[in-house]
């Protein structure tokens, strides 16, 4: 499942393993320098480009889910 894939990426660069699919990115800790380094993980482990914009627009894991979801087949690599 495409949560599944993104909660891990989100636990293993926020060094954090309580996230749960409502948790705010923000609220997190999460900033820049993470999100870009969440950005190359849906690149390189999900085989998903996900815009920047996207990330500040959906700051949880279950909305960047639903966004990546309705781009179409994605499949984890």
């Amino acid at each position: 499942m495409i949560v599944d894939g993104v909660r891990t990426i989100w636990c293993r660069e926020l060094q954090r393993d309580d996230i749960s699919v409502h948790d705010d990115f923000f609220a997190l800790g999460g900033q820049s320098v993470i999100m870009a380094r969440i950005q190359g993980a849906f690149i390189d482990e999900m085989g998903v480009e996900v815009p920047i914009d996207q990330l500040f627009l959906n700051p949880t894991v279950a909305s960047i889910s639903a966004y990546i979801e309705s781009l179409g087949a994605v499949t984890p690599q």
